[in-house]
């Protein structure tokens, strides 16, 4: 960490995926709007929808299509049953997929729960230029993505590389 460079916010949204939750039940969301907050980001929007990849895909390009949001972060829909559909949505969007935020998740859960984290389809990557990240739904997962990676990518400060110092290139690819 280089904290001799200005700390630089980025603007989060944050995603819960449920069928039975409501912004008064979802601890998941609640820990990781602390998390953003207590880093100094900016948590600019928040939403709870339900284990359906359409809704899913909606609110997601609805985020990618926003200038004012830089990273989208969810929580559930991750694992392997027949309702855990956020890996699909995902995909739906991603221009790229970044493999390595997957398999660290993991890594950093296996040290944690052990081979259950095999049940885990956490992903990430980039699309229209905003980065999308799905966490399982647990509140213990959300602190280990956000602690174990998140927290430190989305910092300028990071060296030798971050996320935040790449923003202004994501786009490359676009026409513009």
């Amino acid at each position: 960490m280089d904290l001799s460079r200005p700390f630089v916010p980025v603007n989060i949204a944050i995603l819960t995926i449920s069928d039975t939750r409501s912004l008064a039940e979802d601890r998941s969301g609640d820990a990781l709007a602390h998390c953003i907050e207590t880093a100094e980001h900016k948590l600019v929007d928040r939403k709870i929808v339900r284990d359906d990849a359409d809704a899913i895909e909606a609110q997601l390009r609805t985020w990618i299509a926003d200038a004012t949001v830089d990273v989208v972060i969810s929580t559930g829909g991750t694992g392997i049953t027949g309702r855990d559909v956020t890996p699909e949505a995902f995909m739906r969007v991603l221009d790229k997929e970044i493999v390595g935020f997957g398999e660290l998740f993991r890594m950093l859960s296996y040290a944690k729960i052990g081979a259950s984290t095999m049940q885990s389809r956490a992903i990430g990557g980039v699309a229209g230029g905003t980065y999308l990240f799905a966490l399982p739904g647990s509140t213990g997962a959300v602190k280990d993505g956000w602690d174990g990676i998140l927290s430190t990518q989305l910092d300028i400060r990071q060296r030798p590389c971050n996320l935040v110092e790449l923003m202004p290139r994501l786009k490359e690819h676009l026409p513009s």
